[in-house]
C-alpha cells in the first residue's frame, strides 16, 4: 500500500490553519456569549505560529527545532514582513469588537501597504516603490470616482454613507488596497499581467459582499449578478489590475520574476534612485511551490492569507453562502497560479 505524504511545507501550512481555524471557532463562540471561546482564541492564535515554524517536526526533535527556526526567522525578518504580520493581527479582534471594523479595516489595510512599500524598496529601490505607490493610488482613487459617479467601469454604485475617512467621497481605504492588491496579484502571477487581473477579480467576489455589509459601497446596478454587482464589476476589475500590473511589471520586471530590463528612467531619476543590495530572506515559506534553495516567502503570502480571513470575514457577518463561494474563488486564484507558473528554465533566464 502506498503512503500518501505531505511534503514538509504543506503540512506546516495545514496544521497551522487548522490551528487558526480553533482561533475562528472562538470568536465565533465569544461573539454567542461563550465564555470558552478566549480560552479557544488563546490556545488557536499562538499555536497556528508554532505550527507554521515546526509543524513538520512533531516529536522528540520538535522543541529543538522549534527553537531553531524561530531564531533563523528572527535574525532574517525584513521589515515587509512584521508589516505583514501587523496587518493579520489587526484583523483578529474584528469578531470581538465588530462596531470598529472601520477603524481595524483602515488600519490593516495602511499597515498592508506599508509592507507593499517596504517589499518593492527593498529590494528595487525607493524610487520605483514610490512611483508605483502613487499610480495605483492615483488610478485607484480615479476610477472609482469615475465609477461612482458615471458606472463607468464597474457599474452603478455609490458611496454615500461610506466610513470616514473618505478622500473625495471615496473611503481612504479603497485606493490604499489597490496598491497591496495589485503587488500581491502581479507577484502571485509572476509579472504576468492578464493572470494578476483575473487574480484581483476573483478577490473581489469575496470583496463585494463584506465591504457592502460594511457599508461601505452600495450597488444601484439594474443588472446584478453578485452581491449587487453586474458583470461589469468584475471585467471592471480585471481590466484595471491588468493595466496596473502591467505598469507594475514594466517598471521592476525582475521583482516579478520576468526577463529584461523593464522601463528605463531618466538619467537623473536613476542616480537618484541608486543601487539596492540584495536582500536576505528567511528559507521557511508557507507556501507550497516556494521551496527551491534560496527562496524565501514574498508578497504571494498575502494572497493565500485573504483566502483565510475574507471568507472567515463573510462567516461573521452571517454570509455563509458568499463565504464558500469565496474560499472557492480565492482556491481557484491560487491553483490557476500554481498550475501556469513558468517553468524552471523561464525563471532561470529572468535571475
Amino acid at each position: 500500500m502506498t503512503r500518501l505524504s505531505l511534503s514538509p511545507a504543506l503540512l506546516r501550512f495545514g496544521l497551522a490553519f487548522a490551528a487558526l481555524g480553533v482561533a475562528f471557532l472562538g470568536a465565533l463562540l465569544v461573539m454567542g456569549g461563550n465564555p470558552v471561546g478566549w480560552a479557544l482564541i488563546a490556545l488557536g492564535l499562538p499555536l497556528s505560529g508554532v505550527l507554521a515554524l515546526a509543524g513538520d517536526a512533531l516529536g522528540p526533535a520538535f522543541p529543538e527545532v522549534l527553537g531553531a527556526r524561530l531564531a533563523g526567522l528572527l535574525a532574517a525578518t525584513r521589515p515587509w514582513m512584521a508589516l505583514v504580520a501587523l496587518y493579520v493581527a489587526l484583523k483578529i479582534p474584528v469578531p470581538l469588537w465588530p462596531e470598529g471594523f472601520p477603524v481595524l479595516g483602515l488600519a490593516s489595510t495602511a499597515a498592508l501597504c506599508a509592507a507593499a512599500l517596504a517589499f518593492v524598496w527593498e529590494r528595487v529601490g525607493w524610487l520605483r516603490a514610490a512611483l508605483m505607490l502613487v499610480v495605483s493610488f492615483g488610478v485607484g482613487l480615479g476610477v472609482e470616482l469615475l465609477g461612482s459617479r458615471t458606472g463607468i467601469p464597474f457599474g452603478e454604485y455609490t458611496y454615500a454613507g461610506a466610513p470616514a475617512p473618505t478622500l473625495l467621497t471615496v473611503p481612504l481605504i479603497v485606493p490604499l488596497g489597490w496598491f497591496a492588491l495589485t503587488l500581491t496579484a502581479t507577484s502571485l502571477s509572476r509579472g504576468r499581467p492578464w493572470l494578476a487581473g483575473a487574480l484581483m477579480m476573483l478577490w473581489d467576489v469575496g470583496l463585494e459582499p463584506l465591504m457592502t455589509a460594511q457599508g461601505y459601497w452600495t450597488w444601484t446596478d439594474p443588472l446584478p449578478l453578485w452581491a449587487g454587482a453586474p458583470v461589469q464589476n468584475f471585467l471592471g476589475w480585471w481590466a484595471v489590475g491588468w493595466g496596473l500590473s502591467w505598469v507594475f511589471t514594466g517598471l521592476a520586471p525582475g521583482l516579478f520574476g520576468r526577463a529584461g530590463a523593464g522601463w528605463a528612467l531618466p538619467g537623473w531619476l536613476e542616480r537618484v534612485d541608486g543601487n539596492v543590495p540584495p536582500s536576505r530572506v528567511p528559507s521557511l515559506s508557507l507556501l507550497p511551490g516556494a521551496r527551491r534553495a534560496g527562496e524565501g516567502p514574498d508578497f504571494r503570502v498575502v494572497y493565500a492569507t485573504e483566502a483565510f480571513f475574507l471568507p472567515g470575514g463573510l462567516v461573521l457577518v452571517g454570509r455563509y453562502a458568499e463565504a464558500a463561494v469565496t474560499l472557492a474563488a480565492m482556491g481557484l486564484g491560487l491553483g490557476l497560479a500554481r498550475a501556469l507558473r513558468p517553468g524552471r528554465r523561464a525563471v532561470a533566464r529572468a535571475r
